[in-house]
């Protein structure tokens, strides 16, 4: 896990680029406090901040050289052991223990085709010598950032945004289509957009190549858009079995100790379950976030079910006080470089900080579980919907009635979650982002309406094409955005399992059942792994994370001076509506609370840039 940067600029060669890149590698620090180094060949600059994760001798620092090629590399390969092994059967000889030099190797024998057989996360650039391309690729899922800039000849990237900040003929431009995503939906980019209109990022699963000044985009990998396989219950569950534990497996290879976010919900429990059970010798530390008071959100309880389960558990637990969330706020908004969607991925900034005062540079986190398992109970509104569309409204009102029974639902909400649905079975995936989208009628009528084009799967599923989106577009990619960056933030690479490619696949060749089943959710992982949990654990019905108290309790507590900061008026809103909602907020009401939360921290980001 690293921070990497580079360039393309006849502008910047010999000691002028050297020194540029310095500047840029120092705004990035700490993805790699452990070394910092820089290569450059006339107007190539390549720059490289380390964290030593897989051998840590100073012989698999980067910039590295390899079979005509050299590399800046951030992520992780994890099946690189089992690579390296057919590499050596054709002839190649290794210097080191490292994977980023299998990833060397693997370009020189495939080529572009190399991170077809990569199973891991990664944002990397290869500059070949002899061709004089400069080959950029990202992970299946953008686990790991990458972004550019680029002008006639001129090619910039990094890790971060803020990289850019540090490159003086660059202007950074707002992009205020992305401001109103942030705002009404939560987003931290969309397809290759930014916050910043003359700066984008690599897709998931694409690759770049830059050649003669012109720059090309591929997509290498999607998942496969057929019918769901015919399996036994029996079979589906040992298959998944295998490849979580295969999974589990290789991201817990590491030259370092690794540890664990832990919120007493299934997917972190579930985490930590396989790992104390596969390793019974090996202690392994995890972090929990809770506070107590009002609106206590304290999972407590249940982590410390784990450590009783498996001694080999070392539990750490931290209450955030209010002058901390207040005196972190400026860092923890730094680090992020964007607006933030709502208050949750604060929770997880002091997760990390936690395990960075522990002595832990790897941990392990469930992040796509939701995602890929309808972990979350919108989930539900499709396939309730699916049962009316295909004229079955006595399997939908029976399922509709189990939830509502389960999840204490009152009368209200009950109607509520009816009601949308009966909205699923109207409309697509898109046109109910698109009433996200323009929800509480705060956009300006002068202002052009905003299209969202979600990626297609013409599934025979509704849910998995529910499910595809969220993984690809409208949820998961924005929670992958905090995970690295507050992670990166404390010099910690976050690792997460759920998004092993193999697994993926597997998932969404199921019929939905082994996804939704009765009143749970993410069946086929709670009968999987229900043997190694807590049985209180696997039996969990309500939907936890990292939540916290924020956009009530902090906005009116320790965070109360985001509210005081002064207001610009903003082309694309309707400001008298808005000024309306801040009124509401201010006394009392708090049915508007995230988009408050939203609203003053992109009002926040406006004033600083």
């Amino acid at each position: 896990m690293c921070g990497i940067a580079g360039f393309i600029d006849n502008q910047y060669t010999g000691t002028k680029g050297k020194d540029l890149m310095g500047k840029v590698l120092q705004s990035i620090k700490h993805r790699g406090p452990d070394g910092s180094h820089i290569f450059q060949e006339g107007a190539i600059c390549l720059g490289h901040n380390r964290l030593s994760i897989i051998d840590l001798s100073h012989e698999a620092d980067q910039p590295m050289h390899g079979w005509g090629s050299t590399i800046v590399f951030n992520g992780e390969i994890y099946n690189y052991l089992e690579l390296k092994k057919a590499l050596e059967l054709d002839g190649y000889i290794f210097k080191t223990q490292s994977d980023t030099e299998v990833l060397l190797a693997l370009y020189h024998k495939h080529g572009d085709q190399c991170v077809q057989y990569c199973a891991g996360m990664w944002a990397f650039a290869i500059w070949d010598h002899q061709k004089q391309i400069l080959f950029c690729s990202r992970d299946r899922f953008g686990i790991k950032p990458f972004y550019y800039y680029r002008y006639g000849d001129k090619f910039y990237f990094g890790s971060e945004l803020k990289i850019f900040q540090n490159i003086p003929q660059i202007q950074l431009q707002i992009n205020e289509d992305q401001c109103i995503r942030g705002l009404q939906l939560g987003w931290t980019s969309y397809k290759s957009e930014t916050y910043y209109s003359n700066i984008h990022q690599i897709e998931p699963a694409h690759n770049l190549i830059w050649q003669n000044d012109q720059i090309s985009h591929s997509k290498y990998w999607d998942i496969a858009q057929s019918s769901a396989i015919q399996i036994s219950e029996e079979e589906a569950i040992s298959q998944f079995r295998h490849l979580f534990d295969q999974s589990i497996q290789q991201h817990m290879r590491s030259d370092v100790s690794v540890g664990s976010c832990l919120s007493g919900g299934l997917d972190s429990s579930t985490i930590v379950s396989s790992v104390a059970s596969l390793y019974p010798f090996s202690a392994l530390k995890t972090f929990t976030i809770y506070y107590t008071g009002d609106n206590a959100i304290d999972e407590r309880p249940f982590a410390r079910l784990l450590s009783e389960k498996y001694p080999n558990v070392e539990s750490h637990y931290m209450e955030p006080s209010e002058a901390s969330i207040r005196e972190s706020y400026a860092d923890y908004t730094t680090a992020q470089d964007v607006p933030i969607g709502g208050s949750s991925p604060y929770s997880q900034y002091f997760v990390m900080r936690l395990a960075a005062e522990n002595g832990i540079k790897v941990v392990l986190d469930g992040q796509g579980s939701d995602e890929l398992m309808a972990g979350y109970l919108h989930a539900y509104y499709r396939v309730i919907g699916s049962h009316l569309r295909s004229t079955k409204p006595w399997k939908a009102l029976s399922l509709w009635n189990q939830l509502s029974r389960a999840q204490e639902y009152s009368l209200t909400k009950k109607w509520e979650v009816l009601g949308k649905s009966l909205l699923s079975t109207l409309l697509s995936e898109q046109d109910i982002t698109a009433l996200e989208l323009n929800k509480g009628k705060v956009l300006s009528l002068d202002f052009p309406k905003q299209k969202i084009a979600l990626a297609p799967f013409p599934s025979q599923s509704v849910l998995n094409t529910f499910l595809y989106q969220s993984v690809f577009q409208t949820s998961l990619s924005h929670l992958l955005h905090f995970e690295d960056r507050n992670s990166m933030r404390f010099s910690i690479e976050s690792r997460v399992p759920f998004l092993d490619h193999r697994l993926v696949e597997f998932l969404f060749s199921l019929p939905d059942h082994f996804k939704i089943r009765g009143t749970d959710t993410k069946y086929i992982l709670r009968q999987s792994l229900a043997p190694i949990l807590p049985s209180a654990i696997a039996l969990r019905k309500d939907k936890k994370g990292f939540v916290t108290p924020g956009e009530v309790k902090w906005l009116r507590g320790p965070l109360r001076f985001i509210l005081d900061q002064p207001l610009t008026d903003l082309p694309y809103l309707k400001n008298s509506k808005v000024r309306e909602i801040i009124a509401q907020y201010q006394n009392g009401d708090n049915k508007n609370a995230r988009w408050i939360w939203r609203y003053f921290a992109l009002q926040d980001w406006l004033h600083k840039q």
